[in-house]
Order: C-alpha cells, then sequence, then structure tokens
C-alpha cells in the first residue's frame, strides 16, 4: 500500500473511532456513488473517512462555491470536483472521458444535490451510469447506528421506477445527521 493511503487510512480509523462511527460494506472496484441522505456538512467528512479506511480515491462532486477561501485546496486535497450546477457539462464530460481509462474510477454525487429537504433527487448519477455503463453503488451514512459504508452496487436497467424502487428500499431504513432534511428517492422522470 503506498504511504499517503496508509497514513489517510491510519487516521480515518483513529477519527472514526474517536467519534464512535464505524464503516461497512464492501468497496467497489469501480462505481458511481450515490450517497444518501444528505442532509449536513458532515457528510462529506464521513465519506472522506469512508474512502480512506477503504484506501480508495473518490472523485467527489462538489458545488463550485466550495472552492472557495480556504477550503479549496482541502477539497481539491481529498480529491474533490468542483462542479458549477448551473452548467455542469464540462465537468462530466471530462469525468467520463476518466472514466473510460481508469480501472478503479469512483464518482461520488450527492444524488439529493443539497441538504435542504426538496420535492425530487437529481437524476445525474442515473445518467451517468446509463451512458458509461459503470454500475452505481448506494453508498450511504446512518445517524442510529453511527454507520458510513457502502451499499450494494448493480447495473440500471433502464426501468427508471423499477431501479428507483430498488433504491428506495435500500435507503428507507437510513437517517441522516438532520433526518428532517431528508429527500425521498425520487426522479422527476418517474412522474413523467
Amino acid at each position: 500500500m503506498k504511504r499517503p493511503f496508509l497514513v489517510r487510512r491510519t487516521l480515518a480509523r483513529a477519527l472514526l473511532r474517536l467519534s464512535g462511527w464505524r464503516t461497512a460494506g464492501q468497496v467497489p472496484r469501480r462505481g458511481i456513488l450515490v450517497g444518501a441522505p444528505h442532509t449536513s456538512n458532515w457528510d462529506w467528512v464521513l465519506t472522506m473517512l469512508l474512502a480512506w479506511d477503504n484506501s480508495v480515491q473518490i472523485r467527489l462532486l462538489v458545488k463550485k462555491e466550495f472552492f472557495a477561501g480556504p477550503l479549496g485546496p482541502i477539497l481539491r486535497a481529498t480529491g474533490a470536483v468542483s462542479i458549477d450546477r448551473a452548467d455542469p457539462a464540462v465537468t462530466i464530460a471530462r469525468l467520463l472521458e476518466d472514466a473510460e481509462v481508469d480501472e478503479t474510477f469512483l464518482l461520488g454525487l450527492a444524488a439529493e444535490g443539497t441538504r435542504s429537504k426538496t420535492d425530487y433527487w437529481k437524476s445525474g448519477f442515473y445518467r451517468i451510469s446509463q451512458r458509461t455503463g459503470i454500475p452505481v453503488t448506494l453508498a450511504y451514512l446512518d445517524r442510529p447506528s453511527r454507520t458510513v459504508g457502502w451499499g450494494p452496487t448493480f447495473a440500471l436497467t433502464g426501468d427508471v421506477s423499477a431501479d428507483m424502487d430498488k433504491i428506495r428500499a435500500f435507503y428507507a431504513d437510513k437517517q441522516g445527521i438532520r433526518p428532517e432534511l431528508t429527500t425521498v428517492p425520487r426522479l422527476r422522470e418517474e412522474d413523467r
């Protein structure tokens, strides 16, 4: 194992132990990581600890506004990718090029798109998975059990309602840091 990964893993395990959180599940080799429920900025910290505990690098999409000021270098150092939510096409195109050649491509998205409660999830994860053929991994955090982990990995079928039923079933018992802000997994495409 490379030294930076060993240092990160050691740090992650110490911080998880101190905070009373634990990791669970099997890290995928490649995947579009759907992170939910997303209700707090602490979700990013826990996601980084999950990745570091498993010695993997996640390209985690983070809105560009967070890269301004002193937080920017920290985000870049952890593998975060700046995305302009008003015009994500350039960033997504670059990531899709990386996905074609990277054997260990892990792209993380907060499907809710915000820490606030909304009516729908963003469908970017679904479109990226369909376009690349890379399976979806349901990553999660659960405050009551103090667990952050990797859930199931599966290929999407193209039947949006059936795929989302599977996703809803998985997240049904997961609770975020601020549960009142959780958005039920539902895509706008399901209502068309």
